[in-house]
């Protein structure tokens, strides 16, 4: 991948498009620190979709642990639900 700076980018841009056709990436920095990449819209388009996939995968492979557990039950009974009702009840008529 080619690094430019941001002035030579301003100065050379057509050549840097002729660059990105041909395939090449090419890096924009300013200040030494590279703010951009020049990249064939059909290379990013195909990024995006790889990423996409390996977060579906993601999003499957949490659906599939969840059907395998489990539903869990209340963690309180109703009785002790009831008394936290009536306490929190009772704070706010105290105030």
């Amino acid at each position: 991948m080619r690094r430019i700076n941001v002035s030579q980018a301003r100065q050379t841009l057509p050549a840097q498009l002729d660059r990105v056709a041909a395939g090449e990436e090419v890096s924009i920095t300013r200040h030494g620190r590279v703010v951009a990449v020049l990249v064939r819209p059909d290379v990013l388009a195909s990024r995006r979709a790889s990423a996409a996939w390996d977060r579906s995968a993601h999003v499957a492979a949490l659906l599939e642990t969840a059907r395998t557990q489990p539903v869990r039950t209340a963690a309180i009974d109703d009785e002790r639900a009831g008394q936290l009702a009536e306490a929190a009840r009772a704070s706010r008529s105290g105030r």
